[in-house]
């Protein structure tokens, strides 16, 4: 099966719970962002995507910029799985994977290598493929007797390691990637680095959110700008880099 993506006229909107929110919205309505409004059921609510759109085949690698709060991060969860839209329609053929958060889908309770059996298991291996896993993941990871202990007695910069190793021992046609999936320990981050590059070389498309323009150029051949939750460039990365660094902040 060829990967392939599609997003058309995708909208999510967020509540505001808050005791105060009507009050807020009278507040800020008015301003430059407009982005609050009444939803469906007349609750306070962010619009956080509006409209959104494109199609993306193999080989074709996007960049998502835009300053803090653009909504590059709500897109990647709405194409992980993790947010449902309110509006519009989304299709991804193709084996997924997301690095969005190096603690995304562990359990803190049990330990390294049970964290590990329970991913594969998640995507569909046999006992001979999640042996191999384990081995890929602890040879990377370098716990070393600690794979065998709880999660949550891990320093931060170990549950970095197992998180990061885990997340990129399974090869996925279609990769989503945060650039706050790379922070953490500099040095591990040099031994990362080139795993992580072959393993974004592997997929057939790639989506990734970055306030990094080096790494546009490197990695991205067409770069969507989002600007308070809608797209107001879409193209070539030179073309949309060069509007979006001009652009007044």
């Amino acid at each position: 099966m060829t990967a392939e993506l599609l997003i058309e006229n995708v909208s999510l909107e967020f509540p505001l719970y808050h005791g105060n929110a009507r009050s807020l919205k009278k507040t800020v309505l008015n301003s430059v962002t407009g982005r609050m409004a009444n939803d469906a059921r007349a609750r306070v609510s962010v619009q956080a995507l509006r409209d959104i759109s494109f199609h993306l085949k193999a080989g074709d690698r996007l960049g998502l910029v835009g300053g803090n709060g653009a909504g590059k991060t709500t897109l990647l969860r709405i194409l992980a799985g993790i947010y449902e839209p309110q509006a519009g329609h989304l299709r991804i053929e193709g084996s997924l994977n997301a690095l969005l958060d190096p603690n995304l889908g562990m359990n803190l309770e049990l330990s390294g290598r049970e964290n590990i059996t329970l991913r594969g298991l998640y995507h569909g291996l046999d006992p001979a493929g999640i042996r191999k896993l384990a081995d890929d993941v602890a040879a990377f990871a370098d716990l070393g007797d600690f794979l065998d202990l709880p999660v949550r007695i891990y320093s931060s910069g170990m549950v970095v390691r197992l998180g990061f190793a885990l997340a990129t021992a399974i090869r996925p046609q279609v990769l989503l990637m945060d650039e706050w999936f790379l922070a953490g320990d500099a040095n591990f981050l040099e031994k990362a680095r080139a795993r992580l590059e072959d393993m974004v070389r592997g997929a057939e498309i790639l989506v990734l959110s970055t306030h990094m323009p080096a790494v546009i150029h490197e990695w991205c051949s067409r770069v969507i700008w989002l600007d308070h939750g809608r797209i107001r460039a879409d193209g070539a990365p030179d073309a949309v880099m060069g509007e979006y660094l001009s652009a007044p902040r």
